[in-house]
């Protein structure tokens, strides 16, 4: 069973930086792609970032370009968010991801939330003036 578990959220002013991380260990998969979202209070969940494992893309959203990288550790399976220059609209609650297949089919990304079908508890960034 796959079970995505994040950890690394906190208390940060803004501009600060965290990282955050997902260990995506439990599953067989040849080709997986793990993602960040992003859920603000009173908010629908939004896509923040995706890594395919099979080839290594990356693939973000437009508020995140620039701010934040996601990359990975491949021996340990697990995925990483940077977040720096942190604003206090990305105060929420982050959720690691992970679908099987590649990040991208065509020219179509994968960053809607029923696109993806393993979900961890989520980690919550608090991010003060």
């Amino acid at each position: 069973q796959v079970q995505p578990v994040e950890s690394g959220g906190g208390l940060v002013q803004a501009g600060g930086s965290l990282r955050l991380s997902c260990a995506t260990s439990g599953h067989t998969f040849r080709s997986y792609t793990t993602a960040w979202f992003h859920q603000a209070p009173e908010k629908e969940r939004e896509f923040v970032a995706a890594f395919s494992w099979s080839g290594g893309s990356t693939y973000y959203a437009e508020s995140a370009k620039g701010r934040f990288t996601i990359s990975r550790d491949n021996a340990k399976k697990m995925v990483y968010l940077q977040m720096n220059s942190l604003k206090t609209e990305d105060t929420g609650v982050y959720y690691c991801a992970v679908r099987e297949g590649t990040a991208y089919s065509g020219s179509y990304y994968f960053t809607k939330r029923y696109e993806y079908a393993y979900w961890g508890q989520g980690t919550q960034v608090t991010v003060s003036s």
